[in-house]
């Protein structure tokens, strides 16, 4: 059991939240995009 491919013996190390990563890249994606979207109208209103 010393053998490191052993995956019994990896247990999480650091635990995760998925859902909160999955959020936060999802409303960081959604931020990028709505910042595009806003410098894109102020750049067609002035024309």
């Amino acid at each position: 059991m010393s053998d490191p491919k052993h995956p019994e013996l990896h247990v999480y190390e650091e635990p995760r939240n998925d859902f909160m990563d999955v959020g936060i890249g999802f409303g960081a994606f959604f931020g990028i995009l709505f910042i595009i979207a806003a410098v894109a109208t102020v750049i067609q209103v002035m024309k």
